[in-house]
């Protein structure tokens, strides 16, 4: 069964353009060009460094602590290695 939600996804993917046109943080678009270069399309590697966003809201929501850029960062570095489902 697919429990992904549309809207979610789209608005992840709105974080996402919105990273990659402000270059905030610039590792976003480092990451899609990395991505890129490795052979994932545009739309799959936007939809891997969502998964990075989706892990840092998820921490943020779980811990109650702010974001945190480093850890985000680190997850931008693994990629395309997903992060792990806590």
């Amino acid at each position: 069964m697919n429990r992904t939600n549309p809207r979610v996804n789209n608005l992840i993917l709105q974080v996402v353009e919105n990273q990659l046109r402000d270059n905030r943080p610039p590792e976003s678009n480092l990451t899609l060009a990395r991505l890129l270069g490795e052979g994932f399309s545009e739309e799959e590697s936007k939809h891997l460094i969502g998964s990075a966003v989706v892990a840092e809201m998820y921490h943020v929501l779980k811990s109650s602590k702010p974001f945190n850029e480093q850890r985000y960062l680190e997850l931008l570095n693994k990629l395309p290695e997903l992060p792990a489902s806590e």
